[in-house]
């Protein structure tokens, strides 16, 4: 697999692989397991690069894709979005990119994914929000 380099020096492969689909958007949804085995298979065919976001579930997307990668730990990246602002009950109320709201992301996201939350295994972009 051709890999490339994003920002200084976090190498990951051309073809990434976006999990939103496998908790939302798109039915009928695979069980957990067949889930699991195709990031996996992902990753054994040369995927390093995994895209996943707090708002996919909300939460679950997050927690689905670190359970599958949690073997490949130090070989993949994750990368997630965030910049949401959820209510009481976990459902998306907007978008927050305050300081204690991405604070509150990464401890969160990186719980969910298990992994620690620092570059290489994981990167992290704010959705852009135009005035």
């Amino acid at each position: 697999m051709r890999t490339r380099t994003l920002g200084a020096g976090l190498e990951v492969s051309t073809i990434g692989f976006g999990a939103m689909g496998m908790t939302q958007s798109y039915e009928p949804a695979l069980d957990r397991a067949d889930d699991i085995a195709l990031i996996r298979a992902a990753v054994e065919r040369g995927v390093t690069f995994f895209d996943t976001a707090e708002v996919y579930g909300p939460f679950i997307n997050e927690e689905l894709v670190g359970e599958a990668l949690q073997p490949f730990r130090g070989r993949v990246v994750i990368a997630t979005k965030f910049g949401f602002a959820f209510n009481a009950g976990g459902r998306q109320t907007g978008l927050s990119s305050r300081p204690n709201a991405s604070r509150r992301t990464r401890t969160s996201s990186s719980r969910s994914s298990q992994t620690s939350g620092t570059a290489p295994s994981r990167t992290t972009a704010r959705p852009r929000q135009d005035s």
